[in-house]
């Protein structure tokens, strides 16, 4: 059995044995069978993403349709994951310097329900890092799988450093399926914001305003006259 499976049925079979002045002997009865199944569904249940819906629904062609695209995509998903995992580090060890606070005051307190109080604090604190523990896990899986995926879709046919190099050719496909998507019914905002950036995105790549030189990028306002406010010189 492992640490988190521990933890829950220490804190269920405790939780259980206070359950009359909460539940009726009926319903007890009924909870007592179901701990069996109650603590096989706190383990297996989905936390985060399955790698098929990481594929379809996270990754899906209409919206990331290149693999850079779906590349920088999954760096999103893998670093957002990692800080998470890092909070909660840094959570957990506070909750177990807290129980180690806790169990000490326990010993040292006298009074019997002051002890009972602190005691449900204690058990509610190994709750809390039970849970911690799995959904850490659950997160490590989707780091690891998003690790898999970046690798997968890293092709050698796009800088995997920049993140900006691809987007002007990433964005051109997902606003061309959107397009296909708009219809009578479509509102005239949604329309708008659509056909408004398409525009802008193929008069962008036309101008050749977007340089790369592998540091700096460059939007040249200048050479398509989008800001400049100051009039220009006619030739006579």
């Amino acid at each position: 059995m492992n640490k988190d499976k521990r933890s829950l049925t220490a804190t269920t079979d405790t939780s259980t044995r206070h359950l009359p002045t909460l539940l009726d002997r009926k319903d007890l009865d009924d909870f007592k069978k179901l701990v069996p199944e109650l603590r096989n569904n706190w383990v297996k249940r989905q936390m985060f993403r399955t790698e098929t819906e990481m594929r379809i629904s996270v990754l899906s062609d209409a919206r990331h349709g290149t693999n850079a695209a779906k590349y920088w995509q999954s760096v999103r998903e893998q670093n957002a994951h990692f800080e998470e995992v890092m909070r909660l580090s840094f959570e957990n060890r506070k909750n177990d310097v807290e129980l180690k606070k806790l169990k000490r005051k326990l010993k040292m307190e006298k009074d019997p329900l002051e002890k009972e109080s602190i005691q449900i604090i204690i058990e509610e604190n190994i709750y809390v890092q039970a849970s911690q523990q799995l959904e850490a896990q659950a997160r490590m899986r989707e780091i690891k799988t998003w690790s898999r995926l970046k690798k997968e879709f890293n092709d050698g046919s796009f800088n995997d450093q920049d993140v900006n190099q691809h987007q002007l050719e990433s964005y051109e496909h997902s606003l061309t399926q959107k397009k296909k998507t708009l219809t009578s019914g479509t509102s005239q905002p949604e329309v708008f914001n659509v056909l408004g950036q398409l525009a802008t995105l193929e008069r962008v790549k036309k101008a050749g305003e977007i340089k790369y030189d592998g540091i700096h990028r460059k939007a040249l306002s200048k050479k398509s006259g989008i800001g400049d406010k100051s009039p220009r010189s006619k030739k006579k």
